[in-house]
């Protein structure tokens, strides 16, 4: 089986005390961060900008430290012999100045399986942090997780007209079981398409919403069931935006 490595960048924001220090350049910054996933690989450089508290480097990792095998998990453990299934996902925390994680977000991600975010969104939840500097801080934790087979890639243009009919009915997952709060906003939900327009995958993020899992759960189950353009003999990568 060919080897795989999970590549992660740590660069850290905040808010709350400082004027911003610019980031220092590539040469210059910290020991990096990384999740070995059957091998190892160099180190990655650890960047941090802040505006107002920050994370110091060193704290970003020893929290990280622990959990980048588990990290790594989540995407062998799920990505079975779908070779095309990867992307960039970039996880973020909220910190308040006393250390205590206020939020995890899924804010970025192209990957489009579920499953694997959320078990990078369990992960993420374990880990803890020492205070920031300053005051109330964010940091942002991007991860590489390399497809070894490319899909095709679609744009929105390739969505049939009646889409949208389709796309609406995600609104009745802010009334499944189990879901707290409103629907999450400006999401992206990215989904791979294969023979016969089957969607053979979905996964979620948001800059602005906490995911409810409940919520991403039903809304996985509901793109499952789309029917879209056949890609004929491959497999087709797609991202649609859901509550702009």
């Amino acid at each position: 089986m060919k080897r795989a490595a999970v590549a992660v960048a740590v660069a850290a924001a905040a808010c709350g005390g400082k004027p911003a220090k610019p980031a220092a350049p590539p040469h210059e910054s910290a020991r990096a961060a990384r999740v070995p996933v059957e091998d190892s690989e160099p180190e990655d450089g650890v960047v941090v900008t802040s505006s107002h508290g920050h994370m110091e480097p060193a704290v970003v990792e020893a929290g990280i430290g622990p959990h980048k095998e588990d990290l790594g998990a989540c995407y062998t453990s799920r990505v079975g012999r779908r070779h095309w299934l990867g992307g960039h996902v970039s996880i973020h925390w909220d910190i308040k100045r006393d250390g205590t994680v206020t939020a995890v977000k899924l804010a970025e991600s192209d990957l489009g399986a579920w499953p694997i975010e959320k078990c990078l969104l369990d992960v993420a939840r374990a880990a803890a942090f020492g205070k920031p500097v300053g005051g109330d801080a964010d940091f942002a934790l991007p991860l590489e997780l390399a497809a070894t087979a490319r899909p095709e890639v679609w744009g929105e243009e390739r969505l049939p007209k009646t889409f949208g009919t389709q796309l609406a009915k995600l609104d009745a997952c802010k009334k499944a079981k189990g879901v707290k709060g409103p629907a999450p906003q400006d999401v992206t939900i990215t989904i791979y398409v294969g023979p016969q327009g089957k969607v053979q995958s979905a996964g979620f993020s948001s800059p602005k919403s906490v995911l409810d899992e409940a919520w991403a759960d039903c809304a996985e189950a509901a793109a499952l069931a789309w029917r879209l353009p056949d890609p004929r003999g491959g497999i087709a990568k797609l991202p649609i935006r859901y509550r702009p």
